[in-house]
């Protein structure tokens, strides 16, 4: 089993995000994913979700497709029920790629655009709390580096 840090840099293929500064959470169930929807369409016979992620810092935004799963009540870290779509896309950690299910939520009051929750870590990483950037080779050694 692999070892993740608190924090590593995570790629979403089919979203075209790569390099996503993530908080690994054990504490969270559910990934999480600062996404502004945007608009609810059909695609030959599947529900999709058009949003758009946005990188302030670098002054981006990407706007992405995936099909949606979910829309449910997920309980944020201060304790109030949000209704979040929900998607299923491949992401991947260091080498390791499968498919998770994210919520799209406002995270721009957030350190991190991404939170990756218990779920998806479950039976495939281990988390060391004291260490950053594990399955980021070469970022490891880069002291107070900020994605």
């Amino acid at each position: 089993m692999a070892t993740v840090g608190w924090r590593e840099l995570v790629h979403l293929p089919e979203l075209g995000l790569h390099n996503v500064p993530a908080k690994i959470d054990t504490g969270a169930r559910t990934s999480s994913l600062h996404g502004v929807v945007l608009e609810k369409f059909a695609r030959d016979g599947a529900e999709y979700v058009r949003f758009a992620v946005d990188f302030e810092r670098q002054h981006v935004r990407q706007v992405c497709e995936a099909v949606h799963v979910d829309r449910r009540g997920i309980t944020s870290s201060n304790g109030k029920t949000q209704f979040r779509y929900v998607i299923k896309t491949p992401l991947r950690i260091g080498n390791l790629e499968f498919r998770a299910e994210i919520s799209l939520a406002d995270r721009s009051d957030m350190k991190f655009p991404m939170l990756v929750g218990r779920s998806a870590l479950r039976c495939r990483f281990v988390v060391d709390s004291g260490h950053s950037w594990l399955q980021t080779p070469g970022l490891e050694v880069e002291k107070g580096y900020k994605p």
